[in-house]
């Protein structure tokens, strides 16, 4: 291994690495009456506007020209950047999706994390050690420590927590003890020796403070903002060579390589900060759920943590891929409550779902034609105009022994609305019916509005999330016929009995059998519960993690 060029060795035990900027000054919490700082800043912008006016009157050129003078622009400035604070703070955007992980999660992770961290720490391989030894008048010797590994570790259980100061996080760890070995080389003139070495660390405390944020792309971000290490004491033994002349020089090996790998604890957690620093950023916060629909799941602000949970707020919009429109309704805030028993929940609002509908809506995809070959055999109405004539006397005279066919489409984007344990559909169709003439051209017969109400269940089921639905209201409207006005009294009639004794079965039996809870590669959800409460539905759960090696590469 290459050798290191020995480090200062630190005057005390401790070595501290802290970064200065905090960036707890733009923190929300910092403002503990949000009403009272929108009233003062709007109180400096109305005064600031006012001097700017007192100027601009007291000015004799009263032109576009003049208001857009450096002067004007700088008497102007303070009352634009105290408008902008207050945009820029009331223009929050309201999450669609929110993820709370409680302290029960916080340490079932720290539980599973710290299994791993053992498994690794006995495999791991430290830096060399470089550096020199006075031997009084006759100079000094160089020495190197390489090939140092782990051989055995007593890690005790570390401390997590949530931590508000800072939006972040606080670990620590003490009492941690590590035995190593490796191999001594030295060097003083032409003489070069070399051996083997045990090494001890005891009493090892880290505590490490980090702090979780939000980038202009909506990325989590994580960065360090405190660490702090202390090695108890050492224990050095050298074998082979002429190692009994260390024996006397053993208490500055041992204060030496103490301060040497005491101050590279924390530059190492740091680094393995940035590298999850790193990770995060370059996670998709936008992706395809399919060939129509895109997820965006960007953070929305800043997280929330508190004593005993951290709660992310996300985007949660479904947008059509191919015209990404905004659509024309924001998402409205809501509150999921506090569930300390589950490791986590997430909650969504019916906005994730209509912006799904306003998706394929805006994308043209909620219309279908339907012909009489998929109406079933054994059904009293088909597509003709002969079978129709029960409903519209006059159309068999007009257009005798013709087939037809209906164009179906959604007129308003069909919108869910989530009530305490019911999950509601408003749908609003037309249907344009017309007869297939000889020349295989159609003609145009008449114009219904269909208004329709759904209301479904849904459920947790063995690991699978369920369902069933059931139809509330269905009523036909005529609002244009080319032949002639009729009744649709019995016409609407028949298509509801037919929708509820041919359509919802089937469906329901789809939902019935349901589909599996979302599964990652090394973890799955247990004891599930999915609860639909007004304006959004919560799912809260617990988590299985089995972690290998393998899984963190």
């Amino acid at each position: 291994m290459a050798e290191h060029k020995m480090l200062p060795v630190p005057h005390t035990d401790t070595h501290a690495h802290t970064h200065t900027e905090l960036k707890s000054a733009a923190h929300p919490r910092l403002f503990s009456d949000v009403r009272k700082f929108h009233f003062l800043v709007f109180q400096k912008a109305k005064a600031a506007v006012e001097r700017s006016t007192a100027q601009t009157q007291n000015s004799r050129r009263t032109d576009i020209r003049s208001c857009l003078s450096f002067r004007d622009q700088s008497n102007m400035l303070p009352s634009v950047i105290a408008v902008l604070m207050l945009l820029s703070y009331t223009c929050g955007e309201n999450p669609a999706i929110q993820v709370i992980l409680t302290n029960k999660g916080l340490q079932y992770g720290k539980h599973t994390g710290t299994d791993w961290i053992q498994e690794i720490l006995e495999n791991v391989t430290l830096p060399d050690i470089s550096g020199k030894f006075p031997i009084g008048r006759l100079g000094s010797v160089d020495y190197t420590l390489s090939g140092i590994s782990i051989t055995k570790v007593d890690l005790p259980e570390p401390s997590v927590e949530f931590y508000p100061n800072t939006t972040g996080l606080k670990s620590s760890m003490s009492g941690l003890s590590v035995a190593l070995s490796g191999e001594w080389r030295t060097h003083y003139g032409i003489i070069h020796d070399g051996g083997t070495l045990d090494l001890a660390l005891f009493s090892v405390s880290v505590m490490s403070i980090v702090e979780l944020g939000k980038d202009a792309n909506g990325h989590l971000s994580i960065s360090s903002v405190t660490c702090t290490c202390t090695i108890g004491d050492v224990a050095i033994q050298f074998y082979g060579g002429a190692s009994w002349i260390f024996r006397p020089f053993v208490p500055f090996f041992k204060g030496h390589i103490k301060g040497e790998i005491q101050s590279r604890i924390c530059p190492k957690v740091e680094e393995v900060i940035v590298i999850l620093e790193d990770h995060l950023q370059v996670m998709n916060v936008s992706f395809d759920v399919d060939q129509v629909l895109s997820l965006n799941l960007s953070l929305t602000g800043l997280p929330v943590i508190d004593a005993s949970s951290l709660n992310l707020g996300l985007k949660g919009e479904l947008y059509s891929i191919r015209t990404h429109k905004e659509p024309p309704f924001e998402a409205q805030s809501f509150t999921v409550p506090q569930q300390h028993s589950y490791m986590f929940s997430v909650g969504m609002s019916e906005f994730t779902l209509n912006s799904a509908s306003y998706g394929c809506y805006s994308d043209g995809l909620l219309q279908a034609t339907v012909n009489d070959s998929m109406i079933p055999p054994l059904s009293p109405v088909h597509l003709n105009t002969t079978s129709m004539g029960q409903f519209i006397p006059q159309l068999p005279k007009l257009f005798p022994g013709l087939l037809m066919s209906l164009t179906v489409y959604a007129r308003e984007v069909p919108m869910f609305s989530l009530k305490p344990d019911a999950v509601k559909l408003d749908f609003q169709g037309t249907v344009k019916a017309f007869a297939i003439l000889p020349n295989d051209t159609q003609a145009p017969l008449f114009t219904l509005n269909v208004d329709s109400n759904f209301s479904s269940k849904v459920w947790i089921s063995g690991g699978r999330l369920e369902g069933s639905t059931e139809m509330e209201n269905f009523t036909l409207t005529l609002i244009g016929s080319e032949v002639g006005t009729f009744q649709t009294d019995a016409l609407e009639n028949v298509v509801k009995m037919g929708i509820e004794m041919a359509v919802l079965p089937k469906v329901n039996v789809i939902l019935g059998k349901g589909v599996d809870l979302p599964r990652m590669k090394s973890a799955q959800l247990v004891n599930s519960v999915l609860k639909v409460d007004e304006g959004f539905i919560v799912l809260c759960s617990d988590a299985e993690v089995l972690l290998t090696r393998n899984d963190f590469k």
